[in-house]
Formats: C-alpha cells, sequence, structure tokens
C-alpha cells in the first residue's frame, strides 16, 4: 500500500495473523471504523466482555429497563478507553450527529441514546456493544499489515452480528479461501 486514499478500509475486516505477538489481538476480528492518513479506529467484535453484564450496566446508567428490552452482549472492543461505550450497528438506525454512517450496512453510536433506545425495545435490527476500541496512529496500521501482523477483507452482516464470537475468525479467513488451520505463525517474504 502505498498510498492509502482516506476511506480505504472504513467498513472492511482485520483479521489478526498467527504470531502477531500482542495477546489483545489474538484470532481477533475488528470492524474498520475509520481508517485515514491520520489513522484508525475499530472495534474487536469477537471477544465477549463475560465479566460485563449488560443488565448491570443499564442499571449503573439509570437507564431502565422493561419486557421489550433488547438482548445485547458486551464486547472487548479493544484496549483503549475501556470504560467508554460504542455500539456497532445495522444501518438502519441513525441518530443525529452521533451516529457514524460507515456504509450501506454499517453504523457506530457512541452516545447513551442508543442505549436508551435498546432498553425500550428500538433502535437498529442488529447491534454489538463494545468497551474499548482499538486505535493506530498515522500509518501504524499500514505498516502492521505490510508486515504481516493482519489481513483485511470485506465486513459482511453474518460475520459481524450473526455468527458465534469463536467463529468469527475462521468464518473471516474462511471469506478470502484460507484455510485457518493452513496458516503458520511464521511470516516471509518472496
Amino acid at each position: 500500500m502505498n498510498q492509502v486514499n482516506d476511506a480505504y478500509l472504513n467498513g472492511k475486516l482485520l483479521i489478526a495473523m498467527p504470531g502477531m505477538g500482542d495477546p489483545r489481538f489474538e484470532k481477533a476480528v475488528i470492524f474498520l471504523c475509520a481508517h485515514s492518513v491520520d489513522g484508525a479506529m475499530g472495534l474487536i467484535i469477537n471477544k465477549p466482555a463475560l465479566d460485563v453484564d449488560v443488565s448491570d450496566l443499564l442499571q449503573q446508567l439509570k437507564i431502565p429497563t422493561g419486557p421489550k428490552t433488547r438482548e445485547i452482549h458486551a464486547h472487548f472492543g479493544g484496549p483503549v478507553e475501556h470504560g467508554r461505550g460504542f455500539v456497532l450497528h445495522s444501518a438502519d438506525y441513525h441518530a443525529t450527529d452521533a451516529t457514524l454512517g460507515i456504509d450501506d450496512e454499517f453504523g457506530m453510536t457512541a452516545t447513551l441514546d442508543i442505549l436508551e433506545e435498546l432498553a425500550e425495545g428500538r433502535g437498529p435490527e442488529t447491534a454489538l456493544l463494545m468497551l474499548g476500541y482499538a486505535g493506530w496512529g498515522p500509518g501504524q496500521l499500514e505498516s502492521e499489515i505490510v508486515q504481516n501482523g493482519w489481513l483485511t477483507c470485506a465486513a459482511s452482516r453474518e460475520i459481524v452480528f450473526d455468527l458465534q464470537s469463536d467463529s468469527k475468525w475462521g468464518a473471516a479467513l474462511k471469506s478470502l479461501g484460507i484455510e485457518p488451520s493452513s496458516l503458520s505463525a511464521a511470516a516471509g517474504r518472496a
């Protein structure tokens, strides 16, 4: 990648290669919300936050729940700003100025409004709640890709929202025609 246009990887998936070296990203699949010459921001979509109960979180935020509350699970979105929440969702939802419209399939909202709507049984058709995010400075992600740290592929609603978390890494690789068992932690260049 010599010249990266501002929207080159927006809405794509990053797939962690074996041997990446950072355990936080082992077998991670990251949905890239924003990518430009200024850096990149993404959300890990396959690492559930098992120690976070969304009902308790809504209660702490003083968001009332009821019989129509939509079921949503919390995920570890990345190592930056763990206390901050982001909702990756289908593009059918758009809060004025608060939603980043990523493409025709996906959006991301980081305000309490979306959690309130989900608690009322409204909001987007599909959604994942993320705590924290993954971020890269200018040129950092491109460098990691060149060093064989990541593969990229198109994001699909099925991989992002429908599959179980432990199936997403393999499914993303298979979308590229790669059998996960054929990957090696050792990288090389021809």
